[in-house]
């Protein structure tokens, strides 16, 4: 089983950073000297994706822009013999092709994940929510597709969060744990109540997933918040078909940049790996 494809949906507004985001993508935020959304692609090229499937509306273009080539940026680069940051440049849109699929309309994660159907087919795929950057030895969605190959199933990826913070995230009741950091899922919840949730094991942002998700997306009724539920489609898929679905504890650190503060503390985080980086 090959999985080659990553879709990342970049549809949101990203209010938590106004006035910021009026005019720049809240996945186009720097964290040091790159965009928060490169951290995405390099974590997928290094688990072997080979296409980007970015879903956004019609204002996010510019994250397309970012990884296509720019012809007149490179030959001054390469005029100046600044060939370090001539790789930099064109390093990602060698290893890589990202396409761009319009989400006119955010009506949810599971709506955003179906806009890219056409563009998938019949493989399982990655999906990289942006606002989950993972730091850590091994990349984040490796890990997932390692076990997807092993299973032959599809493969979530979850975090212990405190009892206070069910209530944010959707979280897996398990049918058996395979090893401390591997479980079968029998069910998921979308943002249960603290003394409904069946585990603390919340979904964060990775999946690998199977071509059958679409099928269960394309019949889903609107759920939490109006919206297609991926969680709910999930479920769908569980119930309706013999497709497993696994669920990981990821190796490294998770930050949430989807509001300011996790955003600080991921930049604090990078800059204390790299020693070019004094902040002193």
């Amino acid at each position: 089983m090959e999985i080659k494809k990553s879709i990342i949906p970049a549809a949101g507004l990203g209010t938590r950073f106004l006035p910021y985001t009026k005019s720049i993508p809240k996945e186009m935020l720097p964290l040091l000297n790159k965009p928060a959304i490169q951290y995405i692609a390099e974590e997928g090229i290094q688990s072997g994706i080979t296409e980007f499937l970015i879903v956004a509306n019609e204002d996010k273009k510019s994250i397309l822009d970012y990884f296509k080539s720019n012809p007149s940026l490179e030959k001054f680069l390469h005029e100046k013999n600044k060939l370090q940051l001539l790789a930099s440049v064109k390093n990602i849109e060698q290893q890589a092709a990202f396409f761009y699929v319009e989400q006119a309309v955010p009506l949810g994660l599971g709506h955003a994940i179906l806009m890219a159907q056409g563009l998938i087919g019949h493989e399982y795929f990655g999906i990289q929510l942006p606002d989950d950057i993972i730091i850590g030895a091994e990349p984040g969605l490796g890990q997932l597709i390692h076990i997807a190959q092993e299973k032959k199933a599809s493969v979530i990826a979850v975090q212990e969060v405190p009892a206070a913070k069910v209530s944010s995230y959707g979280i897996i009741a398990t049918k058996q744990q395979l090893n401390p950091d591997l479980f079968e899922i029998e069910t998921l919840v979308e943002k249960p109540a603290p003394h409904a949730a069946p585990s603390r094991l919340g979904i964060i942002g990775r999946y690998v997933l199977s071509p059958r998700i679409f099928d269960a997306l394309a019949t889903l009724q609107p759920g939490a918040g109006g919206e297609i539920q991926l969680t709910d489609a999930i479920n769908s898929m569980l119930q309706t078909t013999d497709e497993k679905v696994y669920a990981i504890k990821l190796k490294g650190t998770r930050h949430d940049i989807g509001t300011p503060p996790g955003w600080l503390k991921a930049i604090n985080h990078l800059a204390s790996l790299d020693p070019s980086f004094d902040l002193q």
